[in-house]
This record gives C-alpha cells, structure tokens and sequence, in this order.
C-alpha cells in the first residue's frame, strides 16, 4: 500500500497521466491538442481526450496549472509555481524507484538497463 509523505505531491488517481502533462507544460503553455502531441513525441503516450481533460480539471482544482487567457477557442494551459514544485518532488521519487528497480535487476536477473543478460 502506498503511503504519502508530507513532501509528496498529489498527483491524483492516476500520477503518471498528471506528470506527463506537467513535463509537457513544463516546457511552455499548450492547449489540449498540443499537450496531446507533445506528450506522444516525450513519452510515446497517447491520451485519450476524455483522460486529458479529466486529469486537467483535477490538475486545475489542486492549482498546479492555470489556464490562460486566450482570444483562440483553444484553452491553453501553463504549469504553476506549486505545479513545478510537484512535479520535481514526483520526479525525484520516481528517479529513485528506477534505481532501485534497476539495480534489482542487475543483482537478481542479471539484467542491464536495456533488458539483456549481462
């Protein structure tokens, strides 16, 4: 079972969906369809457009992102102070699990960091 830490951002029910569109942002303001392409290009994920919205809305509630004013009928976003903070709290724990994961691998499977028998 997965405890929180007081230093542990909330990323919601799905962190994973709410990270990826918090790296996107981290690299500029983008509406949905640009997120969507974005993310595809970083990380090889397509999200579905219901999972981009809901993961926005809740992103929005929680203040890690902000919408922005916009004459277009696209509805950017940008990433907050709190959201980036978030962000590399959620990074910096997921750097150690890697680690972690990766160096289990080795020890017990043989295993390098691109699957192969070492």
């Amino acid at each position: 079972m997965r405890t929180s830490s007081s230093r542990e951002p909330n990323l919601g029910k799905n962190p994973t969906v709410a990270s990826l569109i918090l790296a996107s942002l981290a690299g500029g303001e983008k509406h949905g369809y640009a997120l969507v392409k974005d993310v595809e290009t970083f990380a090889g994920v397509r999200l579905p457009p219901g999972t981009l919205y809901e993961a926005l809305e809740r992103l929005l509630a929680a203040g890690l992102i902000e919408a922005v004013d916009s004459d277009d009928r696209r509805r950017p976003y940008r990433l907050t102070t709190v959201g980036a903070e978030a962000l590399a709290e959620h990074l910096k724990t997921q750097r150690q699990i890697v680690r972690t994961g990766l160096q289990r691998l080795r020890v017990g499977w043989s295993l390098t960091p691109m699957g192969e028998r070492a």
